[in-house]
């Protein structure tokens, strides 16, 4: 892991980090359970200093935001983790390696990796260190797209939008939920989002919606 800022002193917790279970046992699963607890202290930690007045509620929407499967992946990605993922035959042959359900949990599984090869206080350095740059970089006022789209609808006394699931597929820890979102007025569009949980196709659709929605202003 040649991006990561820590250097492990004992290379088998980082090689099992990176083990996913396709590849059959030992594998990640418990490092993956330990790291998901671990993320969520720290960048907990990190927005009750940054934003001192945020109500619970905000400072729990930030939090999702900032750790959710396609948000971990990104992160997955710039450390490059894909290309050191140990997969099985089926997940090598999927393109399982670029599947943000898998980074996600790799990079999960190497914070906990991290904790129990450097203890806590290295966990916390190596997890700040990748999100003091995010929470800096959201705008005070960011909401979600569901949100920003329903008060937009509901400023103007507009119908709220309809959500529907239109088709999930793949293995449970793997699957991909496409998800509709569709609105009547002030114009009928119809948008699918598609990510690897219902609630985050959710978002993706209506960003879409968004998007389109702005353009009418143009």
């Amino acid at each position: 892991m040649t991006r990561l800022t820590y250097r492990f002193r004992d290379a088998s917790l980082a090689q099992l980090a990176l083990t996913h279970r396709s590849a059959g046992k030992p594998n990640n699963e418990r490092l993956e359970f330990l790291g998901d607890a671990l993320l969520g202290v720290v960048v907990a930690e990190l927005l009750y200093e940054v934003h001192p007045n945020a109500s619970e509620g905000e400072l729990s929407r930030l939090r999702a935001q900032l750790v959710n499967g396609q948000a971990l992946a990104v992160i997955a990605r710039e450390l490059e983790l894909g290309d050191e993922l140990k997969l099985g035959p089926g997940e090598l042959k999927s393109g399982g390696f670029r599947r943000d359900s898998i980074l996600a949990d790799a990079f999960e599984a190497v914070v906990a990796a991290v904790y129990m090869d450097g203890g806590f206080a290295a966990c916390r350095e190596t997890v700040r260190n990748l999100f003091e740059p995010r929470i800096a970089a959201i705008p005070r006022s960011s909401k979600d797209a569901k949100t920003r789209l329903q008060e937009w609808l509901q400023a103007r006394g507009l119908p709220l939008p309809l959500y529907e699931l239109k088709d999930s597929r793949g293995e449970d820890h793997a699957k991909t939920f496409d998800v509709s979102c569709e609105i009547v007025e002030p114009m009928p569009i119809h948008a699918q989002g598609h990510s690897g949980s219902r609630r985050a196709a959710e978002q993706d659709a209506a960003e879409i919606v968004l998007r389109q929605l702005q353009e009418l202003k143009k």
